[in-house]
């Protein structure tokens, strides 16, 4: 059985670390709260931008921009990982590095090649000595901006129209509370999500658009390429947040439960120490009376 001093230094160990825990799932939870607020605003520019190219894109009959079309074979695939740069947030990291590897172990991709670009350090230590690691993006994740996912979107978009990569997709944890975060693989070029519809090009060819056509598809497709990667970095952020303030609180919880147990059990040690010594005082004075 562990001594008195043993278990009071194991509990002075405990406290500290709750003190820890408890800091950082506040400090998580202001960070939370601010970056929802963010996520909230990304993600109803992002509903707008998509709804203005689909307006945009039903009015014309075809386009030949090179973001839109597909690849007639694809062989080289780059996959931009959005992870956090530390620890401490439960499986979050984990959860979207095993989504990875197993849409990479997919039948559908066994003859492509897979290349990575990593935002955030936990997926590239990773995936650098297992995949062809292209681009590493260092503090991208963790205070997520519009000039680092335009450098981002501007390095995805050249490699895809030198023909570099036949697609692009991004990896990233998906928002939805503080509790639960979806990993989630999207392609992102050639870009899909506009749907020429030609049975509204006749309420919407009347369009006067300032500038130019071409040029202005051409604005806002590489818009839409940059702001969806803003809008990864940006759930990831929340999602991290989230799922550290999450293991922070579990973190805690356990503490004070060990702090509770160990208590107990320290109490029973010095009972029994006190017990021992009350027998041995009376032994020794039943001795000297005999």
């Amino acid at each position: 059985m562990p001594s008195l001093k043993e278990y009071n230094a194991k509990l002075d160990s405990l406290r500290n670390t709750r003190k820890m825990t408890k800091t950082m799932k506040m400090v998580s939870a202001s960070k939370l709260y601010k970056t929802m607020e963010l996520q909230r605003n990304v993600s109803a520019y992002e509903e707008r931008l998509h709804a203005m190219i689909q307006r945009l894109c039903s009015s014309l009959d075809q386009t030949q921009h090179p973001l839109l079309l597909p690849r007639p074979e694809i062989k080289n695939v780059l996959v931009l990982l959005v992870t956090s740069d530390k620890g401490l947030c439960g499986g979050f990291n984990n959860n979207i590095i095993k989504h990875v590897a197993q849409w990479i172990a997919s039948p559908a991709r066994k003859e492509q090649t897979i290349h990575m670009a990593c935002c955030g350090r936990r997926g590239y230590l990773f995936y650098r000595r297992r995949l062809n690691v292209v681009s590493y993006y260092e503090d991208a994740t963790h205070h997520p901006s519009y000039p680092i996912a335009e450098q981002i979107g501007k390095d995805i978009r050249d490699g895809f129209l030198s023909g570099a990569y036949d697609e692009v997709h991004i990896a990233f944890n998906l928002f939805q509370n503080a509790i639960s975060q979806r990993p989630v693989i999207m392609k992102l070029l050639p870009f899909e999500e506009v749907d020429f519809n030609l049975e509204l090009a006749g309420i919407y060819h009347n369009y006067i658009l300032e500038p130019d056509r071409d040029l202005l598809v051409d604005r806002l497709l590489t818009m839409a390429v940059d702001y969806e990667v803003y809008y990864s970095l940006v759930e990831n952020a929340a999602g991290e947040n989230g799922a550290r303030m999450t293991a922070m609180d579990s973190a805690t919880t356990n503490a004070e439960k060990m702090i509770s147990l160990n208590t107990l059990l320290r109490n029973r040690a010095r009972q029994a120490a006190i017990t021992t010594e009350l027998i041995e005082i009376i032994s020794g004075a039943e001795a000297l009376k005999a």
